[in-house]
Order: structure tokens, then sequence, then C-alpha cells
């Protein structure tokens, strides 16, 4: 920006007035609530039916949880290791991985002393392990981008550049020792991503939507003489992709062409601009990634005001027209001139990262809500079989099943075939059962309702389209479990189970949410600070991790087993439960956010809002044998920043996060950061990061 575009005008910072003083779930800052969800928790539930509880002997299940708690912990530090036996031990007897290679590698099998919570700025892993930068905010992915310079941003300079606060990340072979880094920029944090007196307001807003999207890098390991191995990013390959605001994609499915999907900009209903708020993801079998639009809600401003054809619609999603003020740059964004245009957002996002000239596609025929993100497995019978969660207090898991069948050739008619399997099938959403806790443990079964296939709607009074478009007022209808915040929720490629993160809930026990065996815990310990004294919260503030058992080991099943798996927080506190492991032996955990695998089967789970006091982590976790539970702390975040996108590559040598919104702590501007991490300027960037084991 030269001198003559900059202004005396001061930057507009968001002031907390405005970003507001509610309950916060976790241990997020005003601004961070305000500026990833819109103060989803500040805002009653968007789901106000009273359906959806199992019904069980909670108080019975409480009381279990204080017996076991047992002795509270000694004193003295506790080192842990994982040695080769216990190892060896957690794996399953048949630990072979989805390509019928022998389960593990280094990071699934090596032994460490977990880190400890801390709250220090700056990425920390264990001893014998380091850590390295891959891609910041703001560097090159095309080539002929500009340099990164915070004080000459630009929206075009943006759609060439690592976008900001990434969040899944995905890493797939490309050639020798290269590969393809896809990640997710989720959000924009305005009040520490610009200088003041540099831009204005309207500057700002169009660079800020040009840092949302998505970016393919490739990316080379190298061994550097006499160091830990580091991975670097390569600018100029052919592959590299920035997709943005402005990036075409077509719709596809029943629901392409709805008159509710046309807008001013596309009469056909058929082709949108850009992807909003995405967060996890997945790869496919067949070498795509898929990614979820999530807290679309918040980009909409009412304008004029809000279209009275819509206001059920709009409230079940929490549209409220409290936008970003995006409606100043783009018309698309003011909802009395477009108000289909939030129809067109809150889909699962496929992308083929190998051919940058691809069109990536928004399916309709995997529902429309708040995706956390999308992950497909192939079932026994040859079908493809997603799940999916829907990131709110109170909605519901889903998962689809492809009416054709994958295709295992590997070739490119193969490819063109597989890419067409999210198109038809079957959308269902998970009904859970208690059993009474008569084992001792919160389980039960489990029931996948149908809503609709490509052809034809299971929920009365709706159509296909009506149900795709507006998949939870759908669910609704058929009274699924209502859980809380389903985020990642992923297929164990050793075992065959799915795993489902549900973060927390702190309305849980009140209102509309009852506990009930799926959704236990109505008051939680946590601490106000690292050190402090663990006290009571209302609500369930650490969240679950949930395990699942289709019927018969068959992913098309309609009936599953399910138990939490853990019950997480303090181990400690009473409530707490990891898998049945000595309580002794563990690192807390809260908030769990993404989940991802390595070839031994073992659990991997990043946290967003620990309210234990310490910075956000990687926890790794065995699922079967006598280990089934032992939370080990990997690694920790640096000051204010979540821990994103946990993915196993390398044969487990390598595990590469995001670190997002780092410095993200209430007061906190460009000028006067929380944090200047990863320390190579005296503002923050969110990173993309690789840890691995010392030679």
């Amino acid at each position: 920006m030269t001198t003559s575009q900059q202004t005396d005008r001061p930057r507009p910072l968001i002031p907390l007035d405005v970003i507001g003083e509610g309950t916060r779930h976790g241990s997020r800052s005003r601004m961070t609530c305000y500026f990833r969800c819109g103060n989803a928790c500040d805002h009653p539930e968007p789901n106000r039916h009273s359906h959806g509880h199992v019904q069980d002997e909670i108080a019975k299940v409480v009381q279990r949880r204080s017996v076991l708690a047992g002795a509270a912990l000694g004193s003295g530090a506790l080192v842990l290791g994982w040695g080769p036996r216990a190892a060896a031990a957690s794996a399953p007897a048949t630990a072979v991985s989805a390509t019928g290679a022998a389960g593990g590698g280094t990071l699934a099998r090596a032994g460490f002393a977990p880190v400890a919570p801390n709250k220090r700025d700056a990425v920390v892993t264990p001893a014998g392990f380091s850590s390295s930068v891959v891609i910041r905010w703001g560097d090159r992915v095309l080539p002929g981008a500009p340099a990164f310079d915070a004080w000459k941003q630009t929206p075009q300079a943006a759609r060439q550049q690592f976008g900001y606060n990434c969040d899944y990340v995905g890493v797939l072979p490309l050639r020798g020792d290269r590969a393809l880094l896809v990640v997710n920029h989720e959000y924009t944090d305005e009040n520490v991503m610009f200088p003041a007196g540099v831009y204005t307001d309207a500057q700002i807003k169009a660079i800020a939507m040009s840092n949302h999207g998505m970016s393919v890098v490739t990316i080379k390991r190298s061994i550097v003489p006499g160091s830990s191995r580091q991975v670097h990013d390569l600018k100029t390959c052919k592959e590299n992709r920035r997709v943005h605001i402005e990036t075409p994609f077509a719709l596809s499915g029943p629901a392409a062409g709805d008159d509710r999907l046309k807008t001013v900009a596309d009469p056909t209903g058929r082709r949108v601009l850009g992807t909003l708020n995405n967060c996890a993801g997945g790869t496919t079998p067949w070498g795509t990634v898929l990614s979820g639009e999530e807290n679309f809600n918040q980009y909409f401003d009412k304008g004029a005001g809000l279209d009275a054809r819509y206001t059920a619609e709009y409230a079940r999603y929490g549209i409220t027209g409290s936008g970003r003020g995006w409606s100043e740059v783009d018309a698309r964004f003011d909802l009395a001139k477009d108000p289909h245009e939030p129809h067109r957002f809150g889909w699962i996002v496929e992308i083929d990262p190998y051919d940058p000239k691809s069109t990536p596609v928004k399916h309709t025929m995997l529902g429309r809500f708040k995706h956390e993100g999308a992950n497909v497995i192939i079932g026994r019978t040859g079908h493809a079989v997603a799940y999916m969660g829907d990131d709110e207090r109170g909605d519901y898991l889903y998962k689809f099943v492809s009416a054709e069948k994958f295709d295992a050739r590997g070739n490119a008619a193969a490819k063109r075939h597989n890419m067409t399997l999210l198109t038809k099938g079957t959308i269902y959403v998970a009904k859970l059962t208690g059993d009474g806790v008569t084992d001792g443990e919160y389980d039960g079964t489990g029931t996948w309702i149908p809503l609709a296939n490509h052809t034809r709607s299971f929920v009365e009074g709706m159509s296909v389209n009506d149900v795709l478009i507006f998949t939870r007022l759908a669910a609704d209808k058929v009274a699924p479990t209502k859980m809380d915040r389903p985020e990642d929720v992923e297929p164990n490629p050793v075992n065959g189970r799915i795993y489902a993160a549900l973060t927390n809930n702190s309305n849980r026990g009140k209102d509309t949410l009852p506990t009930d065996e799926a959704n236990p815990i109505a008051t939680s310990m946590v601490r106000s600070a690292l050190g402090a004294p663990l006290t009571a919260a209302t609500g369930n503030r650490n969240g679950y991790v949930l395990e699942m058992i289709e019927n018969r080991n068959d992913h098309t099943s309609t009936g599953f087993t399910w138990n939490l798996v853990l019950v997480c927080g303090d181990p400690a506190a009473a409530e707490t439960w990891f898998g049945g492991f000595d309580k002794s032996k563990v690192s807390p955990i809260s908030c769990p956010d993404n989940v991802s695998f390595d070839s031994a089967g073992n659990l991997w789970i990043s946290t967003d809002g620990n309210v234990l006091g310490s910075n956000d982590g990687i926890f790794r976790v065995p699922v079967t044998g006598p280990a089934r539970g032992q939370v080990l702390q990997f690694v920790t975040m640096p000051r204010g920043a979540e821990a994103c996108g946990p993915l196993l590559a390398d044969d487990d040598r390598s595990l590469f996060f995001a670190v997002q919104h780092p410095g993200e702590l209430d007061g906190a501007t460009f000028e006067n950061p929380a944090s200047t991490w990863p320390h190579s300027d005296d503002f923050p960037r969110p990173s993309v990061v690789v840890a691995y084991q010392d030679r």
C-alpha cells in the first residue's frame, strides 16, 4: 500500500462491549468467541426442541465415578513413559493398517515423558522431540506472490499468500519426497492482523475476506546435516493453489439449482463464489480433500431487514443479520438484497489438490449445517461412508452412505467415478439410547435414522431439497440425540470404530439440555489459572470423546453401540473417566476438538478451550489393550492459541498440526500483542508446524 493510500483514521478495534461479556465456554477469550463463531454461546442454542435425550440413571453413574476416582493425586511430580512393551500391548492383536501394512511408526510407538501443563508462548514438545514451522500466515503460495508485509496488505496479495488462522491439515503424497499440504483458513481477527492508522474500514474488510478459504502448498522433507529433520515449503510448484472468497465452486447433488440457492449473481443456483469458516476436514480414499463450512452464519448483514419467508430457517441456523459489515464491500452479504446467499454456505466442500485448475464442489447430498468436517471410510460392501458433526450446543451426529460403490482400480477413470460418490446416497442422523449403566459405564446402543436419499425424503412434510438445504429442521422432526458440540468425527482405520470429539456445553443440565447417559455432566471441575485449585462450574466444560461401533462392523449398518471412552477433565476430579485406565498416570485434558490416528490405531486429540489453566495441546491415547485411555500430552500450543488438525504422516515420523489464533487474548492488538509466536516478527502469525523425534 502506497503512502498516498494510507490514512490517519484509526484501525477499527472491536470493543469489548460489542464482543460481549456473556458466559464463555472453555477458556476462550472474548475476542476468540466474537471472531470465530459470533459469540454463539452468548445466545440461546438454536435447537430449542425438548426431544433427543437418553433416559438413564445418571445418579448411579456419577456415584460410581466418585468411587472410582480413588485417592487424590500425590504431590510429587509424575514422569510418565510408554515403553515398547506397553506400546505393543496397546495395539490390537491384528494391528494392521488400512493398506495391509503392519502398524507402528515412530510416533505411534515412541515412549515419551508427557509435556506438563504450562502457559509458555511456545510450541513445547517432550524431551527428545523437536518441531519446525512449515508455513506462516502471509507466506507465498503462488509464484509471483509478494513477500508478506503487515503494513502493505491487499486483497490481491492475500489471495496469493497463505491465509489466516489455519485449521484442518492434510498431507497427500506427490512425487518422491514431496507432498501436498492442504490447509483450511477458518476466520480472521482484525484486532491483531492490522497495524493502526494504515487501512480504512473497507480495506480491512476486503483483506480479511481474502484471508479466508484454503491453501494447497507443495512441501519437501529435507535433512539438515547435524540437526533434526525439518520440512520446508516450496513456493513455485505447479500444484500450489489458493482458494479464496472469489473462487468459483460448483454445487452438486439433488439441491443444486433449487430456487432457494439462486441469487442475483447466480440465477442458476449452481455456482457459488468462495468458501467460509472452513474448520476440519478429511482426505478421501480417492485422493481429494473434504472441508467443512462451519460458522458461516456470522458473515451476513441484515441491511434493510430479514426476509420473512425464512424466519424459522434463519433462526435454526443462528442467522441474525449481525454480520461483519462485509456487505459494504460485497452486496451479496446483505440479506435484504440476497436472502438466499446464506443457503449457499454450510456445506461439505471437496477439492482435488492434484489439479489446481479443477472446480471445487459443494456437496448438497451431505446436508447443510455447521459442518466441523467430514471423514470417509469404505465399508465392507464397497460403499463410501462419511461421518460428520454439527458443531453447535445441542446438535447432532450425521453420516452419509453412497448409493454407488468405490472403484479401487486407482486410474483416472476410477477417480472420476469416485468423485461422484458423494452426489447420490442416503443421509442419516444419530439417536443414542442408554443402557441404564448396568455395566457401570456410560454406554448403550444407537440407531441411524434416515432423512433422505437422492430421490426420496423420509421426513414427513419435507421434500428431498428441503431436507438437504435445511437439514437441521429435518433432523429435529425425527428426534435424534442432542449432543455437546459434535466436532471432528472420524473412523479409526485400524479398529474400524468411530470417534467423535464432543467439545463442551456450558448449558448442559439447563433448559432444553438435561443430562443423559451420552451427555452426563452438568457440573464440571475447572481451574481459573494454572496451579489454582479446582472449582465447580455449571455445565459440561471439559467435554467427552465418544466411541461408536457399527453393528457387524459394517459402516452401512443402521445400528451401533456406543460408549464414552473419555470423560475429559482433571484426573483428580471425580467425574472424569479415562477408559478405565489408572487416573494417577494420565495427563489432564480439556475440550477435545479434532481427532486423528496413527498406524497402530492410537487416537490423537487436539484441544480448544482448555479450562484447566494450561495452554491447549495435542494428546496421544491408545484405544485398545491394557493402555486404553492412557492420555499423554505430546505438545502444548503458544499463548492464546488452540491446536488444530493433528495429522500423522511420513510413516508416523511426523506430526503435522496448525497453531491457530496465537495471542488471541482480550485486549491484544497488533501494537500490543499477547504473543509474538512464531517469533519471526513482533506480532503473532498463525502457522502450520511439524513435530518429529530427534535423530
